[in-house]
C-alpha cells in the first residue's frame, strides 16, 4: 500500500501506518545525525530549549553533501539509524513522530515508539543522488558549526520511505526474514 502523507504527523496518521506501508512524505522535515542528536540530548538534559520544536516532526538520519551549482542539495542519502538509538527515545518522549534512516533500530527504541505513537521509516540507501531530486529546499537552521551535520530544514516532495517500525512493534526486517526463511527439514 502506497500512501502520500503531509508533515507534520498526527497521532490518526501514526496509528494509520504498519510496517511495510510504502509512503510518498511531502513538508517539512528535519535532518540530524550523533553531533546534532548528542547537543539536543545535552539541551533536554540541562532542561534548555531546543533550537527546533519536535512535536509532529519527522528527523531524516543524513548528512547532505554541498550541493553543486543550481542545485538545492547533493547526495541526500540515509546513514546507520543505529547510531543515534542512544538520544532518540528521549526525542520521540518530547513529540517526535517519525525518524527516517537505515538499518535496525534497538529494543528502546521500539518501545519508545510504541510510548510515543511514532513510526521509523526507512528510506534507500546507496540512492542519495536520487533522493535529493526529492527535496525542492533546504536550509541550516541549527548547529551550522557542524557542516554537513548541522540540522537542515528540508522541503520534500513525494519523498520515498518504507515503514520499517509501527507504533504496534511490526518490524518489517523481522516480518520479511520470517517469510523467506527456508524450513529445513531435520
Amino acid at each position: 500500500m502506497e500512501r502520500r502523507l503531509s508533515t507534520p504527523l498526527s497521532d490518526a496518521v501514526v496509528e494509520s501506518l504498519r510496517a511495510g506501508d510504502r509512503v510518498l512524505l511531502n513538508g517539512v522535515i528535519y535532518t540530524a545525525r550523533d553531533a546534532a542528536h548528542k547537543r539536543l540530548v545535552e539541551l533536554i538534559e540541562k532542561g534548555e530549549a531546543l533550537p527546533i520544536d519536535l512535536l509532529g516532526q519527522v528527523i531524516y538520519f543524513v548528512g547532505p553533501t554541498p550541493p553543486k551549482p543550481g542545485q538545492v542539495i547533493g547526495s541526500a542519502g540515509p546513514t546507520t539509524s543505529g547510531r543515534m538509538d542512544a538520544y532518540s527515545p528521549r526525542l520521540l518522549d518530547l513529540g517526535l513522530k517519525g525518524m527516517i534512516g537505515k538499518g535496525s533500530r534497538s529494543e528502546a527504541v521500539k518501545e519508545a515508539l510504541k510510548r510515543n505513537k511514532a513510526v521509523y521509516f526507512a528510506a534507500t540507501g546507496g540512492a542519495g543522488a536520487l533522493l535529493a531530486q526529492r527535496i525542492v529546499a533546504s536550509r541550516v537552521v541549527a548547529y551550522e558549526d557542524l557542516g554537513p551535520e548541522a540540522i537542515h530544514e528540508l522541503e520534500v516532495v513525494d519523498f520515498p520511505v518504507v515503514v520499517i517500525n509501527d507504533m504496534y512493534g511490526g518490524d518489517l526486517y523481522v516480518e520479511g526474514r520470517k517469510k523467506y526463511e527456508r524450513k529445513v527439514a531435520c
